[in-house]
């Protein structure tokens, strides 16, 4: 399928009509609306609710999302399939169109709450080492469920917002001191946005799961790991992962990621029935980050050990409720080599090998460093991409 926009059909666009992304703009008037990226323009979908064009009851006019997410899983195909249908060749040319390049864009949704699990392999044992040593690296209940913990709602931030070099207790021979984080670290993950809610005390199906989640973005999971080597025994992360996480600006419907699912890693041990899945709830997704404009790593999200409704199955399975715009984060996406890893603390495994960027060297992140995030799926004659993910790092306020 072609779109009657030119730019939507070019070769390595990351929005053609397959995929009609969601997110929220402003242009020189300054109201945030929601819109859809196609090619290199935004459909208003506030003006094509005023015209009649789609029917949202009102929510594409709203700073956010969540109104729209709410409606359910059978409004969401009703406007995809219009959209489809209006943007395809022979659809509407009189659509009201922005120049991505002349607009804003905000933070999609407003967060409702935000859990970051654990969920690569490979991440999770080249951790362990660095922590525990090889024979403790992978705890034992991690091959028989999602670990994970929750995280801050009000510092996840939309891509380009800069981050700060977080202030913390670092561990020293004579007990902590008081200092900028010296060890700043960057997360490639993927969030998974859910679109419904359970009620207290209500647990939810993998199957259901699956029927809850809305889309996904990218996700970096900006990490002080001098701060969390000295907080995290005996509770894990908390203001090590507190400082900001940076998710993309454009929400992929999993409609538009279907052709694209696939098996994650091979299982260790048999699930627990309960986060057993009917179908494969991976996607053949490249990822990968870049910093200061280098391309670092490369791998695929089907390295995987647990799906997000795996996650969300698991995050409900006590009776603990969800809500529509929870964020949920995959976890360190990272292959088996150095090249695939999604952290410069595996990277340099622990600083001790330092990466050359642009003819500096790294072990970690520098005050003015970039860091990108990308995704992309690959289909016969279009791309599923996400668009930007990036983040330039500001001086600590000592």
């Amino acid at each position: 399928m072609r779109s009657w926009l030119a730019s939507a059909n070019e070769e390595g666009c990351d929005f053609p009509i397959q995929n009609l992304p969601y997110g929220v703009f402003s242009t020189g008037d300054g109201v945030p609306r929601c819109g859809v990226a196609i090619g290199d323009r935004i459909v208003d979908l506030a003006v094509c609710e005023a015209r009649g064009l789609i029917n949202a009851e009102g929510a594409f006019g709203l700073p956010q999302l969540n109104g729209f997410i709410a409606q359910g899983r059978a409004k969401w195909d009703e406007i995809r399939a219009r959209l489809t249908e209006l943007l395809a060749e022979g659809g509407d040319e009189s659509l009201p169109l922005v120049a991505m390049a002349e607009a804003r864009l905000h933070l999609p949704i407003r967060v409702s709450e935000f859990t970051d699990f654990y969920a690569s392999k490979n991440h999770a044992f080249n951790v362990g080492v660095l922590f525990r040593g090889p024979e403790n690296a992978l705890p034992a209940q991690w091959t028989h469920m999602p670990i994970g913990y929750n995280g801050r709602a009000s510092s996840v931030v939309v891509s380009g917002t800069p981050i700060r070099r977080p202030m913390g207790q670092l561990k020293a021979e004579e007990g902590p001191v008081w200092s900028p984080c010296r060890r700043l670290d960057l997360e490639l993950e993927l969030g998974a946005i859910v679109g419904g809610d359970s009620e207290l005390g209500e647990r939810v199906s993998v199957a259901e799961a699956e029927r809850m989640i809305f889309g996904y973005v990218l996700l970096n999971d900006w990490s002080a790991r001098d701060v969390q080597a000295w907080e995290y025994q005996p509770l894990g992360p908390f203001q090590a992962k507190a400082l900001g996480t940076t998710i993309s600006p454009w929400i992929v419907t999993q409609a538009a990621l279907e052709p694209f699912r696939c098996e994650g890693a091979e299982r260790v041990n048999p699930l627990l029935p309960y986060l057993q899945e009917d179908q494969p709830g991976f996607y053949d997704l490249t990822v990968g980050w870049s910093l200061n404009g280098q391309r670092m790593a490369q791998t695929n999200y089907n390295v995987m050990y647990y799906s997000s409704a795996q996650q969300l199955a698991h995050h409900t399975s006590s009776g603990c409720p969800m809500r529509v715009g929870d964020l949920l984060g995959s976890g360190t996406i990272s292959g088996p080599e150095r090249d695939q890893t999604g952290a410069l603390l595996e990277m340099t495994g622990g600083g001790k090998t330092p990466v050359t960027v642009n003819g500096e060297e790294r072990r970690f992140l520098e005050d003015g460093d970039e860091v990108g995030l990308f995704a992309h799926a690959e289909g016969q004659g279009y791309r599923i991409g996400f668009g930007p993910c990036t983040g330039r790092i500001l001086p600590a306020k000592e």
